[in-house]
């Protein structure tokens, strides 16, 4: 197969009480690796598409085959953007921002606390499933959110952080309340993951 559901890079439980360990489990084991399977089933039809990564894919939905087109863009989203998910939370995680990211977040929001309520209100008001994303375009951070699993690298955008608001991602344990998801998430959050994450857009 070419392409392989990553592991967690934490126990199942790790993220406790923010994200339960059912969750975890459902949401790793059974939803990222049904997008895994469905990516892989459609590169299956156009084996020459194997060599690319995800992320190529993704940038460049507009040279895939039409037949399978909407399957990448769906499924090789959902690989991708849980693959980051995975790798932007840790145990141990939130507080403050620090470094290149912080001094940014302070530069084009005043502070975190602005920021934060920002972020959380323009990504909860996003109807249905969908993402909330922090991206860097014009030497500026901005907030976007996107539907289902679109990501921002098909705009030619890097994502920088990205919080999951699929249901799946929340509702065992917070059932319709997704601004209580927002809010605690940020208690999770792996600030040094997203410094180089930062760097990397930076770079681009």
């Amino acid at each position: 197969m070419a392409y392989e559901l990553p592991p967690l890079p934490y126990a199942y439980d790790a993220l406790e009480p923010t994200i339960d360990e059912a969750t975890m489990k459902l949401h790793h084991d059974k939803h990222h690796q049904t997008y895994v399977t469905n990516l892989n089933g459609a590169i299956d039809k156009h084996p020459d598409l194997g060599s690319s990564t995800p992320e190529d894919l993704i940038k460049n939905l507009g040279g895939i085959p039409e037949d399978i087109r909407g399957v990448v863009r769906n499924n090789g989203g959902g690989h991708v953007n849980h693959t980051m998910f995975w790798q932007i939370m840790k145990p141990g995680g939130g507080g403050d921002p620090n470094g290149a990211i912080a001094a940014q977040i302070k530069a084009d929001f005043g502070d975190f606390e602005s920021f934060k309520k920002l972020f959380n209100e323009t990504t909860a008001k996003q109807f249905g499933s969908g993402w909330g994303w922090l991206v860097f375009e014009g030497g500026k951070l901005k907030i976007v959110t996107t539907p289902n699993q679109d990501s921002p690298l098909s705009n030619g955008l890097y994502p920088i952080l990205g919080n999951d608001i699929w249901e799946h991602a929340y509702y065992l344990k917070y059932q319709n309340k997704r601004p209580d998801y927002l809010a605690a998430w940020w208690n999770v959050v792996n600030w040094d993951e997203i410094n180089k994450r930062f760097a990397k857009a930076q770079s681009k």
